[in-house]
């Protein structure tokens, strides 16, 4: 790419939004222009791609432009905690031309269920379980952001205990981080976003670097000092001093041996009861999913140990979550075995459950395609993706209009009936650019 264009691509994490999407402005002139070439489309979707807003080194602009680059036909924003990036990754599809979902991410207590006690889809503590609320309608996005303020606020206070476990821990070789100096700089948190584990880590790494030194140092500090097991692969990461992605590097196997010595529990400040989310995703419109992980052999991303989750009760969670009003089940192909696969497709089907999937990225080391979704077997997926779209879309305009909403249902009992009614829905209010703020919502006839 020409210096000057990526000079724009590098202004696509410029703290100011504005900057932002114009240097994306720019170089989609620079593409209908034939300046820039291009990228060829494919038909793979994502519909779980965070941001800057969480944990990631994209901001929604870039997210949008990586998303561009790799030929996606549609993106989804799926921060944890916050939906202060969706307006601009709205706009930014607007721009490129990628249709667009928004979503959250969040942790949920369980600990009033019968789950109360087990180890369901967080490898760092029981009773809780991450879910998904997909497809908000974007009239909501107000609401969601004063629903999640306060879990901002109490994931704070969480974080800043965490960091004194750290420091105590770590005193004797006088390393200490400073949450206002060390962290928070690395995060969004003073433009709406959340600061998350994998921030303390960053931090952390930061500082282990210019103690140590990238290479053989920081590795025998890692693993001779502080007993961390290394994988051979990580090992051969870490001792490359050049390595371009070395600190995500180092991260990653933090996340997956260090965080369980300074882990501090959510409580329901910060982790909604489940009973409380699902009514609450019912009050916005927007689609509740639940986030299957599955017992874990080879983690796909590397940041989680071999452990077992929700696959020994996994039938009776499954209904669990139906009986409570949950619409959905996420889950990515790339992460589970075939058996896993059809295991947890069979259960959305007996259960009437919308199957929704997307790519976790919050890596520089992740493609944005999953090339095992484009397995003909889950072209379904691409399917509730653009059905998916066609809900925000209608929801947005009338609340009546909802995927799942009572009107919506008896109009459209059949599950894939409705699918294939708001698929259609989607591809065409994409292809004609229906955008909140340049041309009317769809609506539904419900007569």
């Amino acid at each position: 790419m020409k210096l000057r264009y990526q000079g724009l691509v590098d202004t696509l994490n410029d703290p100011d939004r504005e900057v932002r999407l114009n240097s994306l402005r720019q170089l989609m002139d620079a593409v209908t222009t034939k300046k820039l070439a291009a990228p060829p489309l494919c038909d793979s979707v994502n519909n779980h791609i965070h941001t800057t807003y969480s944990f990631s080194i994209y901001s929604p602009s870039r997210a949008i432009w990586e998303a561009y680059l790799s030929g996606l036909q549609s993106a989804g924003i799926m921060d944890h905690d916050s939906i202060c990036g969706a307006e601009e990754f709205i706009e930014a599809g607007t721009i490129v031309g990628i249709a667009t979902t928004i979503g959250i991410e969040c942790r949920t207590d369980f600990s009033h269920t019968r789950f109360n006690g087990r180890r369901i889809n967080n490898p760092d503590q029981k009773s809780n379980a991450y879910i998904s609320l997909h497809g908000i309608p974007h009239s909501q996005i107000a609401a969601v952001k004063d629903y999640f303020a306060p879990i901002i606020l109490a994931r704070q206070k969480r974080n800043k205990l965490m960091i004194g476990r750290i420091n105590q821990m770590l005193a004797p070789f006088a390393i200490a981080l400073n949450y206002e100096r060390d962290v928070l700089p690395l995060s969004n948190y003073r433009n709406g976003g959340t600061v998350t584990e994998r921030h303390l880590l960053h931090a952390l790494v930061r500082r282990l670097v210019r103690v140590f030194g990238k290479g053989e140092p920081l590795v025998n500090f890692l693993n001779g000092t502080l007993c961390l097991p290394i994988a051979p692969g990580v090992s051969r990461q870490l001792l490359d001093k050049h390595n371009p992605y070395y600190e995500y590097d180092a991260l990653g196997l933090l996340k997956r041996e260090f965080v369980g010595t300074f882990y501090v529990d959510a409580t329901e400040d910060e982790c909604p009861d489940i009973g409380r989310l699902s009514a609450f995703s019912k009050r916005i419109n927007s689609i509740c999913a639940y986030a299957y992980l599955g017992d874990v052999t080879n983690s796909v991303t590397g940041d989680k140990k071999e452990r077992k989750f929700e696959d020994g009760f996994l039938d009776e969670l499954i209904a669990f979550i139906k009986e409570l009003g949950f619409e959905a089940v996420t889950y990515m192909p790339s992460r589970n075995s075939p058996l896993q696969l059809a295991r947890i497709m069979d259960l959305c089907k007996q259960n009437g459950l919308l199957q929704i999937s997307g790519e976790d990225i919050n890596s520089p080391r992740q493609p944005f395609i999953s090339h095992a979704m484009r397995n003909g077997e889950f072209q379904h997926l691409v399917d509730t993706t653009w059905a998916l779209i066609g809900h925000e879309k209608a929801a947005t305009g009338d609340t009546r209009c909802g995927f799942f909403s009572a009107e919506t249902v008896k109009k459209y009992p059949d599950l894939n009936e409705r699918i294939r009614f708001f698929k259609e829905l989607g591809m065409n209010c994409h292809a004609a650019r229906c955008v909140v703020s340049q041309s009317p919502l769809p609506t539904i006839p419900l007569s």
